[in-house]
């Protein structure tokens, strides 16, 4: 978990490894769009930073966090990719539609990653307001998008040495 007395977006103490062999999906919500821009454009960097080619990087925009538990299991049905990056945000608001949504997009996207033996990365912040999603977003605790895609290339290179 990120702090004041840590960002997790620093990755000077691992090592990451080359992505060129690898495919990525990445699915992001366009709800709170200010936020999940930001997030998006930390992981694709982030895997073009790491040589994976801009035509092994599949996007695809869904409506909001809960919808990112359907377009992770589509896309593993549809494309042979080896992780899905899924990258949402869901703001604590005044009533227990948050603790819902955020249980259900949790729960939802390990059943995916288990039905299909493939690494599908939580990337969906859940904040209790704006500021910290935005802190969490290129702000000074760093960006998730940045934290899921080196995610997604350690898992792909684990699962990748695994089957060999």
């Amino acid at each position: 978990m990120a702090s004041i007395l840590k960002n997790l977006s620093d990755f000077s103490h691992t090592s990451i490894p080359d992505a060129a062999n690898y495919k990525f999906g990445i699915v992001v919500a366009l709800w709170n769009l200010e936020v999940t821009g930001s997030l998006y454009t930390g992981a694709y960097d982030t895997l073009i930073a790491h040589h994976t080619s801009e035509d092994n990087i599949i996007s695809v925009e869904v409506a909001g966090s809960y919808e990112l538990i359907a377009a992770a299991d589509l896309m593993l049905d549809a494309k042979k990719v080896d992780a899905v990056i899924c990258l949402g945000c869901v703001i604590q608001g005044e009533t227990k539609h948050f603790d819902f949504i955020c249980n259900a997009v949790a729960t939802g996207l390990a059943n995916v990653g288990i039905k299909h033996t493939k690494p599908v990365i939580f990337g969906v912040l859940t904040t209790d307001n704006l500021q910290q999603a935005l802190d969490r977003a290129g702000g000074k605790h760093g960006n998730k998008g940045h934290e899921a895609a080196v995610t997604a290339i350690k898992m792909a290179y684990l699962a990748n040495n695994l089957n060999n």
